[in-house]
């Protein structure tokens, strides 16, 4: 499944203020009240005092870097599984504890489809190093362990990904 979002915005979402090169910027992928998923851009500063709308599928924080002239956005629009790995384990971007167990699934399901190589461990074998197959990127992700809880703590982010679940259909009773 893709998402087609808009890219970084060029203002503060909290105060409207317009980013400058080198701003740290928190970006928020959230489901707003009508259903729909957007990205909000807020300053570092100003997050912690910023009401986000609805659920909070994830969130990053990076530097901010306008866009060139002649740069085409519509390339960055679609949101799939491997680019928003390779959005939120940027190493250049702030870890946010919140996002490791979307982080973790996201790289089991990239290794399978072959996208992700991992690499080994880290020398304190507290996170696992896997090298992205197109651009040879190394990413460090936690290591944790694939079970029930890390489902149901990321169930509200694998539906962005996949939909949600659908109701199961009820059997059709004799008669009726």
């Amino acid at each position: 499944m893709e998402l087609t979002l808009h890219p970084s915005a060029k203002t503060c979402r909290a105060s409207g203020r317009e980013f400058a090169e080198g701003d740290r910027v928190v970006s928020h992928l959230v489901r707003e009240a009508t259903g729909e998923v957007v990205r909000h851009d807020v300053l570092a500063g100003e997050d912690a005092t910023y009401a986000k709308p609805g659920f909070v599928f994830c969130s990053w924080t990076v530097d901010y870097k306008p866009r060139r002239a002649g740069e085409n956005p519509g390339l960055a629009l679609k949101l799939t599984a491997e680019n928003l790995f390779v959005t939120l384990g940027d190493p250049a971007a702030e870890p946010n504890p919140a996002n490791t167990p979307l982080l973790q699934f996201l790289a089991l399901l990239l290794e399978r489809k072959r996208l992700l190589r991992p690499r080994g461990r880290t020398t304190d074998g507290e996170r696992q190093i896997y090298e992205h197959a197109k651009t040879h990127q190394l990413y460090e992700i936690p290591v944790g362990s694939l079970d029930e809880g890390l489902f149901v703590k990321i169930q509200g982010q694998l539906d962005l990904l996949v939909g949600p679940a659908k109701a199961a259909a009820l059997p059709a009773t004799p008669g009726a």
